[in-house]
């Protein structure tokens, strides 16, 4: 079946000498596959709609299997992210955990719309820790192991402080924080920055100013708890690990 829609392109490999796979992430059929034939031709029409993070409107023969690319035009190129290699770093590892956790040709709409619009941050601004984080946690959402960050995960109180748990999966309030030794302890403000990442979308807030201790801290947290629950090695997670410790 010939269809035709946007989307924004996650993943290339090549494919043979002259064709390319590529995955989008669309808003109409969600994730799937597509061979891009001739795409790695310089002179290729291809060429330049197949290059990562491309927004584009795509026309499709839409297969259960690998579906083929028959034309494309850029409506966003994210060339700024593409020009940057700590922006790029960033698109790419949201890039990679969402084929990691979306599951093919099943549309979630409010995750396309927040992807799109952690790119469009991405591209626009340079401070992208936080867009980044929130994208992350409702991947986690989606993927089924979001940690509890309504009300304590044992006896689902909602008095502040709360201790995060990594073990537990969630909040644990000051009574129940002995279950976890490891649990570590939460100012209020983060306890509810962890809550609004979750729950809120990009969209929804204007200028996201937190400390920088507090952006540490919640990207230790999401760390350690990925490792725990996702269940997917990540290249470009280690990569802008890397670049952390260069900075």
């Amino acid at each position: 079946m010939l269809e035709k829609f946007s989307g924004v392109i996650i993943k290339t490999q090549d494919y043979s000498e002259t064709h390319k796979i590529v995955t989008i992430f669309s808003k109409k059929i969600g994730k799937f596959s597509a061979i891009a034939k001739g795409a790695k031709k310089p002179r290729s029409r291809m060429a330049a709609v197949t290059q990562p993070f491309v927004y584009g409107e795509f026309l499709v023969y839409v297969s259960k299997r690998l579906s083929t690319l028959q034309q494309g035009e850029i409506i966003h190129s994210f060339r700024s992210i593409r020009e940057d290699i700590i922006k790029t770093a960033y698109a790419a590892y949201l890039a990679e955990l969402t084929d990691k956790l979306v599951d093919s040709h099943s549309p979630v709409y409010f995750l396309y719309e927040q992807f799109y619009q952690t790119l469009c941050w991405i591209a626009e601004n340079e401070d992208v820790d936080i867009p980044v984080m929130m994208y992350e946690l409702k991947l986690y959402k989606y993927g089924g192991f979001a940690p509890v960050l309504e009300h304590c995960v044992n006896c689902k109180g909602n008095k502040l402080p709360f201790h995060f748990s990594v073990q537990e999966g969630g909040f644990l309030c000051q009574q129940c924080s002995a279950i976890d030794p490891n649990a570590v302890r939460l100012s209020d403000t983060v306890a509810k920055l962890l809550y609004i990442f979750l729950n809120v979308g990009i969209n929804q807030v204007g200028k996201i100013s937190v400390k920088s201790k507090n952006k540490q801290l919640i990207r230790q947290l999401l760390d350690t708890y990925y490792e725990h629950y996702g269940g997917y090695f990540l290249k470009s997670r280690k990569f802008l690990n890397q670049l952390d410790k260069l900075k």
